[in-house]
Parts: C-alpha cells; sequence; structure tokens
C-alpha cells in the first residue's frame, strides 16, 4: 500500500475531512482507489456540511444582530418573538440595514416614541431595501399630501401601507376614485386619512361598497365618490354585516329613499354604526321620550347625528332643558332638529336666559338658534 503524504492537507475544513478519511482508511486496510473514492466523497459531504454551517452561522449572526438592534431599542423578548412570528425575513437583517430603516423612518416625522408601535405592528418595514423601496414609496405618497406630516401619520396608522406596490396597488386604487368622481385633490386626502385603503380589494371589496351606495340611489358619476370623501372608513365595513342592516333598520321605523341617501350623503358615519349597539338604543331612549316614529323619523332625516349621539352626556340633558327648563313641548324639535347641533351650555342655556328679560318674546327654537350672536342680539333687542 503506498503512503500518503499528510502534509498536503491543511488545517481547512475541506481538507482537514479529506485528511480523516484518508488516514480511517489506512487503518483499515483499504487500496489506494477505495482511499481516493472515499476521500473524494468525504470531501464532497464536508462541503455540504459546511455550507449549511456557513449559512446557518449567517443567518444565526443576522438573528443576533437585529435581537440586539431590537433590544437597544426598548423592545421586551415577548413583543421581539412576536415580530419575528410576523415577519421570518427579520432573520436575515443585519442590524446596520435596521438601523437605517429605522433613522430613515424618523427623518421623514414619525415621532421617536411612536416608532417601537410602528415596527411592532409591520415589522416588515425593517427588511424593505432602503433605497429600492422605502425611499421611493414614502415620496411617491408625499405626492398626495397637501400638509406637513401627512405622509408621517398616515405611516404611523397603517404601516403595512409602505409594504405595497405603488404600481400594483396605489395607482389602480387612485384610477377607481376617479372613476367615481373624487377630485384629484381629494384623492390623496382620502388615502392618507385612511391608508387601509392601499390594502383593500378593489374587486372583492370595494365594488360591494360602491354597488350598495348605488342601491341607496346614490348616482355613481359623482355622488358616491363626494360620500366616500366625507368618510372614507365607511369602506372598510362589510356591507352584509353592517351597512346593510343599518339601511334596513333606518326603513324600519319610516325613513324614506330620499332620508337614507340624506344620511349617506352628509352623515355617513351613521351608516357605519352597529344597530343593536348604538342606533337601536337611541331609537328606543326617544320612543321613551315621547317621539312616535314618524317623528324619529323627521329628527333623523333634520340631524341623523342623533341616532350616534351619547344619551347621557348630549339627548338627555338637552331633551330635559327642553321641557323641564325653556318650558316647551317636545315635538317642537321635529320641526327644528338642528336643536341638538347647538352646545347646550354655551348657547341654548345662554340664549334662553337672555329671552327671559324680554318676557314678552316668544319665538321658535329656529328663530332662537339659527342665528349668530351678533344677529341674536339685534333680533330681540338686546344689543
Amino acid at each position: 500500500m503506498a503512503s500518503v503524504d499528510f502534509d498536503q492537507f491543511d488545517s481547512s475544513s475541506f481538507n482537514l475531512f479529506a485528511f480523516l478519511g484518508l488516514r480511517e482508511c489506512r487503518t483499515w486496510g483499504l487500496n489506494q482507489v477505495r482511499l481516493k473514492k472515499r476521500a473524494h466523497r468525504s470531501f464532497g459531504e464536508m462541503r455540504r456540511v459546511v455550507m449549511g454551517v456557513m449559512e446557518t452561522s449567517t443567518t444565526q449572526n443576522s438573528s443576533s444582530g437585529i435581537m440586539w438592534f431590537f433590544r437597544d431599542k426598548g423592545f421586551d423578548d415577548k413583543s421581539i418573538s412576536e415580530m419575528f412570528k410576523k415577519c421570518k425575513r427579520l432573520e436575515n437583517v443585519n442590524r446596520e440595514s435596521a438601523s437605517e430603516n429605522w433613522a430613515y423612518l424618523e427623518s421623514i416625522g414619525i415621532q421617536e416614541r411612536k416608532l417601537p408601535s410602528v415596527v411592532s405592528k409591520c415589522p416588515k418595514i425593517l427588511t424593505l431595501g432602503l433605497h429600492e423601496k422605502l425611499v421611493p414609496t414614502v415620496e411617491c405618497l408625499a405626492t398626495l399630501g397637501t400638509k406637513p406630516r401627512e405622509v408621517a401619520s398616515a405611516i404611523a396608522k397603517f404601516p403595512h401601507i409602505l409594504s405595497h406596490s405603488v404600481e400594483e396597488k396605489l395607482c389602480p386604487l387612485l384610477a377607481f376614485f376617479e372613476a367615481l368622481g373624487v377630485p384629484q385633490k381629494q384623492l390623496g386626502k382620502m388615502i392618507l386619512l385612511n391608508p387601509r385603503l392601499i390594502s383593500y380589494s378593489i374587486d372583492t371589496k370595494l365594488k360591494d361598497i360602491v354597488d350598495f351606495l348605488a342601491d341607496l340611489g346614490l348616482a355613481r358619476d359623482g355622488m358616491i365618490g363626494k360620500v366616500l370623501v366625507k368618510n372614507p372608513f365607511i369602506m372598510g365595513y362589510s356591507v352584509d354585516k353592517r351597512l346593510r342592516p343599518t339601511a334596513e333598520f333606518l326603513k324600519s321605523f319610516g325613513l324614506t329613499e330620499q332620508g337614507i341617501q340624506t344620511v349617506a350623503i352628509h352623515f355617513p358615519e351613521v351608516l357605519c354604526r352597529d344597530v343593536d349597539k348604538i342606533l337601536r338604543p337611541n331609537f328606543d331612549f326617544l320612543k321613551r321620550s315621547g317621539f312616535e316614529d314618524g317623528q324619529i323619523a323627521a329628527l333623523v332625516t333634520g340631524y341623523p347625528p342623533i341616532l350616534i349621539k351619547s344619551i347621557h352626556n348630549s339627548l338627555e340633558p338637552r331633551i330635559k332643558f327642553l321641557v323641564e327648563v325653556m318650558g316647551r313641548r317636545i315635538d317642537e324639535v321635529t320641526d327644528y332638529p338642528d336643536f341638538f347641533r347647538h352646545g347646550l351650555k354655551k348657547k341654548v342655556e345662554r340664549r334662553h336666559k337672555l329671552l327671559k328679560q324680554k318676557t314678552t318674546i316668544d319665538c321658535s327654537l329656529s328663530e332662537m338658534l339659527d342665528c349668530t350672536q351678533k344677529k341674536f342680539l339685534l333680533k330681540f333687542g338686546l344689543a
């Protein structure tokens, strides 16, 4: 058996494994051919093992670096664990990249105290390429805003907006709203006010909302757009679970199609409220106060927020003051539903006290309240 020069192998992992293979072969007295085959096979196996170890080591180093980054930013172990569950790509992010992204987010106006919350909601932000993704997306969003820090505010509300594609999500969304008659100046306002819009599917989500509003009798070429601009959050609600049940409830006590349209156009937030938790309790309170269904329908048509105002802090004190202090009939407010809009302390009570100085004055609620303070004083000779 030919001798083997062990000095030809250096201390590298690959040659070391081959060296061990050769030594094992000589120990067992194998021939040179089998020795070379085994050494070659051992080399290949060791290469695969070492590459795996190197990859694992790189991942571990990255994970270790990002772990120290999170701890340095004040995250506890539970929060860190949750972020790793949300975003597996964090394992491959190094500390330097994460620091750059963090610093950039702070530089565009996101307050340092809010950054941990932003990153916790969407840890993927730290994995995005700074110049390839983050900067271009922020610059694009900046073209939609008109006020300083609007973009920063939108990102703080919904950090995932940075992970969506401008070409695949934002551009089609803008085109969709523009087709509904939303003015170009209002497009950016809508999206920055409710940045979650970018995550909604046009086909399976937004079109359902538009179809629902069209079924209420609103025109697709302008009126629906006005509703969406007034309350972009309406698009986050389910038609079947929230919006349609609310419309059906309004119909149940006599609100006409025109009345429901008035609610949708001027106070779309009423359509977004839960029937059983908010609308029905307010309706029941008005019934207990002495209003009939038809009167409540008139009140809601004239001042839709009456169904979502606080009973304890708004409705009850006003009705009590109207009847017990002002000595008026409760049905007077059906002719002037805006009575519930005026501030009780600052306007209603103050003007009632002034009118009491002129004992002969008899006026309606609208004459008393539907004017400026200056006109009120002049009208009743109180200036």
